[in-house]
């Protein structure tokens, strides 16, 4: 995670979690890492990760030139939430941990899991305005 470093700052850490790590928080992670470039450390995962990343998101995702086909839905980590700045949650409920003293913010977002191509570009516009949003609220411009 983001180590201290006395010359700079550290950098914000987000996660974001949803039940199969697979669609929402795969496409959250991937606007934000795209858009952050390196100023913010991204992670996702889920509770009950799926065999595989939503094909419909990948392809959604390549539309405006992110790359997701090389993505695995992995299992959220203790560590990792532990480290986190901001833990953006997305559906998964009570099965999502909560630590004091983190930020949390819970989107509600359709689930891409069996929806046409049109919803999930519907999704993937929606998780990028929120992205920008996280972004400037953690006082961090977009790339480029």
């Amino acid at each position: 995670m983001a180590a201290m470093n006395r010359d700079k700052p550290s950098k914000p850490a987000v996660l974001f979690m949803c039940v199969h790590n697979a669609g929402r928080s795969q496409m959250a992670a991937a606007w934000l890492g795209h858009l952050a470039d390196d100023s913010i450390d991204v992670y996702s995962g889920g509770s009950a990760p799926a065999a595989e990343i939503n094909t419909a998101a990948v392809k959604a995702m390549a539309e405006v030139g992110i790359d997701m086909g090389d993505r695995q839905p992995k299992l959220w980590t203790d560590d990792v939430v532990r480290a986190a700045d901001v833990v953006v949650t997305m559906g998964c409920g009570d099965v999502c941990p909560f630590y004091p003293g983190k930020r949390y913010e819970d989107w509600d977002l359709t689930d891409p899991a069996g929806q046409p191509i049109e919803v999930v570009r519907e999704v993937r516009d929606e998780i990028e305005l929120r992205v920008r949003e996280l972004m400037s609220s953690l006082g961090v411009a977009p790339a480029g």
